[in-house]
């Protein structure tokens, strides 16, 4: 039977240094890994458990462990050639991304959430990256628009298909995004289509400008400005149809008296006509009734085979997949909050004029950061 691996005789002073570099927060992510490594066997602790501890390979460990008796603690610190540190290649910062962005019970890890020193370790030891500091790690997360945040309430799907739908949706993004090449027979242009409303006549909560109220304001000064009290909506409502195209950056909208299969499908068709009819355009849609086929009416699965278009539905109370939420919560923002309409034929005309607007300054800054901060998928 060989003998069994392990670190040769530490001293009292090694073992401190190898203590500190384990305690220290920052420094290289390998160079703190060998130093666990080695920490651990000369704790007694044997490969097979030191590579379950530190969630990598035996071999690796008894790696460590040779150069280590070998070469001391020159062989704890990566060996660099110098110069500037090395660019992470574009399939590297997406596979760290996507990973930042799980959970690490994913991964079999008993963690709630990700720190940067496991987030770190975990990509080293998966062979995402060779290293990568904790600063770096940072840096790379925030340039990619990743950021630590509170865990808010969520409705969990319990769709059969999730994970089908979502790749497949995830994939069409990817392909508007230039992230992947669209193979034959995919769709070259996106939309995601939804409706917005109930569009009603009351008075919406905002802020505006105003003079300071108080105690011992000037007795001419007007009074601060509050909003309508209303009771009854005697004006019925409208529906906003509206449509996200991914790869133009522009939003498209009409507003309907209803909202119901017909004027889903005259919308679609709308859509559809914006395009040549060769180009294969998919639609990005939520599982509400009318944009659905069902046993007593298939038209519109029947047009969209017909005419060369995909639908591709988000999964069951996933609808937050649909990049056009994050464009209605700009509307909402820049044009009906604070508001209150007299008419529908006002209101209407709001909606409409804020519709060109938002295409002509599409990378308006403060545009961009609302539905940045909204946006989701």
């Amino acid at each position: 039977m060989a003998e069994r691996v392990r670190v040769r005789e530490i001293d009292d002073d090694e073992g401190r240094r190898l203590l500190r570099i384990v305690r220290r927060g920052t420094g290289s992510v390998v160079t703190w890994r060998r130093a666990q490594m080695v920490l651990l066997s000369a704790q007694g602790m044997p490969v097979g458990k030191i590579a379950e501890v530190t969630f990598t390979s035996a071999d690796r460990v008894r790696d460590v462990l040779h150069n280590f008796n070998a070469d001391d603690f020159e062989a704890l610190y990566p060996r660099y050639k110098g110069g500037r540190p090395r660019t992470f290649t574009l399939p590297e910062r997406r596979e760290i991304k996507k990973i930042a962005k799980s959970k690490p019970a994913e991964h079999g890890l008993p963690f709630s959430t990700w720190s940067l020193a496991k987030l770190a370790d975990f990509l080293v030891a998966e062979g995402v990256v060779d290293d990568i500091s904790h600063e770096g790690l940072r840096v790379l997360l925030r340039e990619e628009g990743v950021s630590f945040q509170r865990i808010k309430t969520w409705k969990t799907s319990r769709d059969p298909d999730h994970a089908t739908k979502k790749a497949r949706v995830e994939h069409l993004y990817a392909i508007t995004d230039g992230e992947v090449m669209p193979e034959e027979r995919e769709p070259e242009v996106v939309f995601c289509p939804d409706e917005f409303g109930p569009l009603n006549l009351q008075p919406h909560p905002g802020r505006q400008w105003a003079e300071r109220g108080g105690r011992h304001k000037d007795p001419g000064r007007e009074p601060r400005p509050r909003r309508r009290a209303t009771y009854t909506c005697p004006y019925g409502v409208r529906h906003l149809f509206a449509a996200y195209d991914l790869g133009k950056d522009k939003l498209y909208g009409h507003i309907k008296p209803r909202k119901h299969r017909t004027k889903f499908w005259e919308f679609c068709r709308y859509l559809r006509g914006l395009y040549p009819p060769e180009i294969r355009i998919a639609f990005v849609l939520d599982n509400f009734s009318p944009h659905l086929t069902t046993k007593k009416d298939s038209s519109v699965g029947d047009w969209a085979a017909a005419n060369n278009v995909e639908l591709a539905y988000t999964p069951t109370n996933s609808s937050w997949l649909n990049r056009i939420e994050a464009q209605f919560t700009a509307l909402r923002y820049f044009t009906l909050d604070g508001t209150d309409h007299a008419t529908h034929k006002e209101q209407g005309s709001m909606i409409r004029r804020y519709i060109i607007w938002r295409n002509q300054h599409a990378a308006d800054g403060r545009l961009r950061e609302v539905v940045a901060k909204a946006n989701v998928a």
